[in-house]
């Protein structure tokens, strides 16, 4: 049985993060609700991407589809976004489709019960009468938390997973932006001992807040934090990765550090956080850019990544180069969400096991 069920709000929102994890977990250690990132360990991470590329290599024959939608056929999702998005929407639809869940969908609050008034409790508990699975993107921060102790008190404990929960939270684009660090490197001796540079918003970027968190999984990881001083990472994470022995440097210099980089992190201005409208656009930004001068900076075996969707702080000058790996990437989204759901089902080791037959 989850064992949120015979906790108060109360008593477990007081919890420090480190609690609240076990209290998330399935017996086999993988998350029963998919909230934070540190949910996930080192074995999990390590299940989590062998069984992503497994469905990848399953997923290249039509045999092989017909397999991967048989295993969910007689589950349905939800997916509740009232957060706009589109790479994230599209990715965990596709991810249900490919495992043959039905899905259904809500985009907008006004066209829900919650426009006349209905609480968002009220209705993820509608919600969960209708679908097995709910994934849920939302500007207000611990709202999925929130959703997920309550529905682990109900009488249908469905799983949810956070797809962005204010700006705080985004473990599936966490997981995805560790799968493709582990593929760019997985033949240039791993992900131990890397230098991982972040560039932008770091402040309200929850991207990197999630990814750093992971990043502690693994050896001798070295974080450079390049931000305009108003925008730069907050004093927490800085705490979690000293805590951690992880060493990093905070600096606005994003030149000199950029051959050191093995990955370079960028991220979008999020002006959609603004206190005031322009807020912004009164900081001066130019310095934090990539273009081909600066990708001649790196080094020939560095990548470059971006969660999407850019502006203008990676010019399309720089798309064909190899080491760029934001469009891998947004791809590798679809498909190790696709291992999460499947994860959450507990039908991995049936994926694991499969053979393909020979005629």
């Amino acid at each position: 049985m989850n064992t949120l069920h015979d906790i108060s709000w109360s008593d477990y929102s007081a919890l420090p993060l480190e609690e609240k994890v076990p209290l998330l977990a399935r017996p086999d250690g993988m998350p029963f609700h998919t909230l934070f990132a540190q949910q996930f360990g080192r074995k999990q991470l390590d299940g989590l991407c062998a069984l992503t590329t497994k469905i990848r290599f399953i997923a290249k024959t039509r045999e092989g589809m017909d397999f991967l939608q048989s295993q969910l056929s007689h589950k349905r999702a939800m997916i509740y976004f009232t957060q706009p998005s589109s790479r994230t929407f599209l990715s965990f639809m596709s991810a249900c489709q490919i495992l043959g869940l039905r899905t259904g969908e809500v985009r907008d609050a006004s066209v829900s019960s919650e426009f006349k008034g209905e609480s968002r409790e009220d209705s993820i508990r509608t919600f969960s009468s209708y679908f097995d699975l709910i994934i849920m993107r939302t500007q207000e921060k611990g709202l999925a938390e929130h959703m997920a102790w309550a529905l682990s008190r109900s009488d249908r404990p469905v799983p949810i997973i956070n797809a962005g929960s204010g700006k705080d939270q985004h473990p599936t684009q966490a997981l995805l932006d560790i799968y493709t660090l582990h593929r760019s490197f997985e033949k240039k001796g791993g992900l131990r001992n890397r230098t991982v540079m972040y560039v932008g918003d770091l402040a309200r970027g929850r991207t990197v807040r999630s990814l750093s968190n992971l990043l502690t999984n693994y050896e001798g990881i070295r974080h450079i934090f390049v931000a305009p001083e108003p925008l730069q990472i907050g004093q927490d994470i800085l705490d979690m990765l000293k805590a951690h022995g992880n060493e990093y440097v905070v600096t606005d210099d994003m030149r000199k550090y950029l051959p050191k980089a093995d990955a370079v992190y960028m991220t979008r201005i999020q002006d959609e956080w603004d206190a005031a409208k322009g807020d912004s656009a009164k900081i001066d930004t130019s310095r934090f850019k990539i273009g081909r001068a600066e990708m001649d900076m790196m080094g020939p075996d560095a990548i470059l990544m971006h969660p999407l969707p850019r502006r203008d702080e990676i010019s399309t000058d720089c798309d064909s180069d190899p080491r760029s790996k934001y469009w891998r990437q947004m791809r590798n989204g679809m498909w190790i969400r696709t291992a999460l759901i499947a994860s959450t089902f507990d039908c991995a080791d049936m994926i694991m096991a499969w053979r393909q037959r020979t005629m």
